[in-house]
């Protein structure tokens, strides 16, 4: 749970440190700017806000790991995604960055505040699935920290994620995609190869190669 706090106050922090050129840098997000990826980051907080208000006393069907969906690969021709068309175009109704940070405040402080005041062991409900709040808030450490690497991805003086949520991140990472990573790479790296962010350098290729690592895995 203060797993959880910590990686979204950094993250929030982060963004509340850019100035307002910035939002109109690209993101590690492919597409997306950085005005793009904080809009979305106030969606995630609206969808923690309405999980952790919805309770399911149903038995779990999915924990931190088998929250998310993968695919080994991105479909082919595949169309724009109708919500992430909806983003871009909110987040340049916005228009002065200020509002973004102020509405990614307001509403990211309330997550927060909700996620610390949460039973761990309540269970909830959210796409259609039942979780209890520890294992849901686990699953947003991950989208937290790889959210906070495509903020900074081309801000190479902004903060970077927190070394904990580094480090849970890549071993759920690595329980996603039922292999480890080289130990040799730090986490950070791991997470954006393992998530198809970058591409493998070289040296990088080689280690795979004598890995059992099948990477990039894409969630959703």
């Amino acid at each position: 749970m203060d797993r959880f706090g910590g990686c979204w106050a950094a993250l929030r922090a982060a963004v509340a440190g850019l100035d307002d050129q910035q939002f109109d840098r690209p993101s590690g997000c492919a597409g997306w700017l950085i005005r793009d990826l904080v809009c979305h980051l106030i969606i995630d907080a609206q969808d923690v806000l309405i999980t952790l208000a919805t309770p399911d006393d149903s038995p779990p069907t999915r924990n931190a790991v088998t929250y998310w969906e993968v695919a080994e690969a991105l479909p082919p021709d595949d169309p724009v995604d109708p919500l992430s068309a909806l983003t871009v175009r909110l987040a340049a109704a916005y228009g002065d960055p200020s509002l973004l940070k102020f509405h990614l405040d307001d509403v990211g402080s309330a997550a927060g505040r909700a996620a610390a005041l949460a039973d761990p062991e309540a269970r909830v409900g959210t796409r259609g699935q039942v979780l209890t709040v520890r294992d849901y808030l686990g699953a947003y450490v991950l989208e937290w920290t790889l959210h906070h690497l495509d903020l900074i991805a081309h801000l190479p003086d902004t903060a970077p994620p927190p070394a904990e949520g580094l480090a849970f991140s890549r071993k759920l990472l690595e329980s996603i995609a039922g292999s480890p990573l080289p130990a040799s790479w730090p986490d950070a790296d791991a997470l954006l190869v393992g998530t198809g962010r970058r591409p493998p350098t070289p040296a990088e290729e080689a280690d795979l190669v004598t890995s059992d690592a099948r990477v990039p895995v894409f969630l959703s």
